[in-house]
C-alpha cells in the first residue's frame, strides 16, 4: 500500500516539476515524460489518475493550494499591516501568480468554472479573502461581505482569463506588473469603498 502511495506522490511531484519547467507549454508534457521523471511505469498514471488531464488538474490544484496557504498565513503574520494593506498585498500576490503561471492558472480557473465545488481553488481563495474583506469593512453585514468578496475574486479571475479585453477596458497593458497592481488597487477601491 505504501509503495502505491509513494508512486502516486512521485508522479504528482514529477508532473509539478514538469509543469513548472514547461510554463505555457503544458500540452507538450507527455505521460512518458512524467513517468520517466518519476521513475515509474507508464500504466501507473492511468491507474492512479485515470488520464493525464486528471493528473494535471490535481497538480494545478495542489500548486494553487500552496499559494492560498500563503494567504491564510498572511492573516496571522501581517499584524503590522492595516487590513487594506493586507488585502492589497494578498491581491497582488494572487494576480501576479495568475500572470506568472498562465497555463496553470487557466487550467485552475476554467476547471473551477466548469465543475465548481466548495473545495475548489476559487472557493478556497474566496474563504482566504473573506476575513480580510471583513477587516476592511467591519460596518458590513455577513451577506454584503460575502457578495463583495465574490466580486473581488471573480473580477481578479476575469482580469486574468480575459487579459486582452481587460487591458483594453482599463487602458493599460496588464502584462506589466505595475499596471496590474494599479488596476488591482482601483478594483479594491471600487469594491471596498472609501474604507482605506
Amino acid at each position: 500500500m505504501d509503495n502505491r502511495m509513494d508512486n502516486k506522490e512521485a508522479i504528482i511531484q514529477a508532473a509539478i516539476e514538469l509543469i513548472e519547467e514547461k510554463g505555457k507549454q503544458i500540452d507538450e508534457i507527455t505521460v512518458r515524460d512524467i513517468c520517466k521523471k518519476a521513475g515509474v511505469g507508464l500504466g501507473l498514471v492511468n491507474y492512479h489518475f485515470g488520464n493525464k488531464d486528471a493528473l494535471i488538474e490535481q497538480c494545478v490544484e495542489r500548486m494553487v493550494s500552496a499559494v492560498v496557504e500563503q494567504f491564510q498565513n498572511l492573516q496571522q503574520t501581517g499584524a503590522d499591516c492595516s487590513p487594506f494593506e493586507k488585502i492589497e498585498y494578498l491581491g497582488n500576490l494572487t494576480i501576479d501568480f495568475l500572470f506568472d503561471h498562465p497555463a496553470i492558472s487557466r487550467i485552475s480557473a476554467i476547471s473551477d468554472m466548469k465543475s465548481p465545488s466548495e473545495h475548489d481553488n476559487t472557493s478556497r481563495t474566496f474563504e482566504a479573502y473573506l476575513p480580510l474583506v471583513a477587516e476592511c469593512r467591519p460596518d458590513l453585514d455577513e451577506k454584503e461581505l460575502r457578495r463583495r468578496t465574490l466580486y473581488l475574486v471573480t473580477i481578479m479571475q476575469q482580469v486574468f482569463v480575459r487579459q486582452k479585453n481587460m487591458s483594453q477596458i482599463f487602458g493599460v497593458d496588464l502584462g506589466v506588473k505595475e499596471n496590474r497592481h494599479s488596476v488591482h488597487a482601483q478594483i479594491l477601491h471600487d469594491i471596498l469603498g472609501g474604507s482605506q
